[in-house]
């Protein structure tokens, strides 16, 4: 088992809602928690008795290595123009929605100005539906995700223009 398999394994538990999974191998030992607030998951990976123990910590906002590299080439780029705005990540994990139901209007749209504590979207982890506010005042330039797409924990979600 790869580093890559625990990856997509770490992201199967987080995605389930279980709180901890085990599985044993011939050679391996693998035990994922998760916390009940969207805390750490641990990875407890044991190796043969005459080998030393690796512990390896991860959050469940793992990226692949290819996601890791585009987003690092594409950085310098968007970081110039970007610079000036004010990022609004996401608190936990869960599913985005840009409504409070599907017959209702969106919580915000591009080109809208928005102030502290105004309710912008609202994420779905475990069947609780959690209202994400915003923590500043100003104008939505961009929306960076879908609605009703999956968002990890400090995903960007919104840019804002503070001026």
């Amino acid at each position: 088992m790869d580093i890559k398999d625990i990856q997509n394994l770490i992201k199967f538990v987080a995605k389930s809602g279980a709180s901890e999974v085990k599985l044993e191998m011939d050679d391996l030992k693998i035990t994922i928690k998760t916390g009940s607030e969207g805390g750490d998951t641990t990875i407890v990976h044991q190796a043969p008795a005459q080998m030393p123990q690796q512990v390896i910590t991860a959050v469940p906002a793992v990226a692949p290595a290819a996601e890791v590299a585009a987003s690092i080439e594409a950085t310098p780029a968007a970081a110039t123009e970007d610079s000036k705005y004010i990022t609004i990540k996401s608190p936990i994990i869960g599913t985005f929605y840009r409504k409070p139901a599907p017959d209702k209007p969106l919580f915000v749209e591009v080109g809208q100005t928005i102030g502290e504590g105004d309710v912008l979207c609202v994420i779905e982890a475990m069947k609780l539906f959690n209202e994400i506010e915003s923590e500043v005042s100003g104008k939505i330039v961009k929306v960076l995700v879908d609605d009703s797409s999956p968002v990890e924990f400090d995903q960007p979600l919104f840019l804002v223009d503070p001026s």
